[in-house]
Parts: C-alpha cells; structure tokens; sequence
C-alpha cells in the first residue's frame, strides 16, 4: 500500500512538473512551437505598449492585460505577399457584454524581428460600426527585455 502511494505520489509531482508551460523568447521559438502543432498562449500587458488611437501616438496605454490561445494562423515567408520579412498573424472575435454588448476583436502580427503590432477593435453587434480601434506595439519578451508581449507553450 505504501508503495502504491509513493509512485502516485511521484507521478503526481512529475506530471505537475511536465504541465506548466514554457515562455517562448523569440519569432523562431513561436514559429517552431506552430509549425509543430503546439498549443501556445499569447498574453499582452496594453500599459506597457506604445499605443496609437485615431493615428495619433498617446501618452501612456490603459493598465489592462489581454491574452489567448492561438488557434487559427497564417505565416507569411519573406516576399510572399510583397512584405519585407516573414510574419505571422493571428486573431479572435468574441461578443462580450462591456457597457453594452460589442464584438471584440483582437488581431495579432508577429514579425521576423520580434516586433509585435496588437490591433484591439469593439464593434456594434449590429452594424458592425467600429466604437474602438487601437494599435499597440511592442516586442515578444525574451525575460531580458521590458517586451510586454509574452507567448508560452502549453503542455
């Protein structure tokens, strides 16, 4: 019985130690993660982001963190649509209730060297006519770096 516990006991602590997830430092890391089927998490912390409302740069952005599972993507190679460096994007719409229904949408563009371009956009469920649209820019952190755009790998 006591050895029963035991390797359950160490199963328990090794399959904890398997399960976390692992921050992924750089395009290549993301890239290798997505082409491989990983499950990966995007998390952005906005008041540490460079942020841009109606093409005008602002002074700070608001403190508020935003994250979510990429499920869907595109990885466009360097020159395969006219663009300069290799890049990839990704995005989510949910309807949420914030002040009233809206669909928020969040749109992601990863490039090459590590910059980050974060579009959040609310929407009227109805007509579609857009009631936010920010950009934020950053970069993916590395642990070393102040990027405020982290990307882990789930196990």
């Amino acid at each position: 019985m006591k050895k029963t516990i035991l390797c359950l006991a160490i199963l328990l602590i090794f399959g904890t130690l398997l399960a976390e997830s692992v921050q992924l430092n750089n395009f290549e890391e993301l890239m290798d993660a997505l082409k491989q089927g990983e499950r990966v998490r995007v998390i952005i912390h906005y008041g540490q982001c460079q942020l841009i409302n109606n093409n005008e740069i602002k002074e700070s952005s608001p403190d508020a963190i935003g994250g979510m599972n990429i499920d869907t993507f595109e990885y466009f190679a360097p020159m395969s649509i006219g663009n300069p460096t290799a890049f990839v994007a990704f995005s989510h719409a949910s309807l949420i209730n914030l002040r009233g229904f809206v669909y928020n949408y969040a749109k992601f563009r990863v490039n090459a060297d590590n910059t980050v371009k974060m579009t959040a956009q609310y929407a009227e469920p109805n007509t579609f006519e857009l009631d936010m649209n920010e950009n934020f820019f950053t970069e993916i952190n590395n642990g070393k770096n102040e990027g405020a755009c982290y990307f882990y790998k789930l196990d």
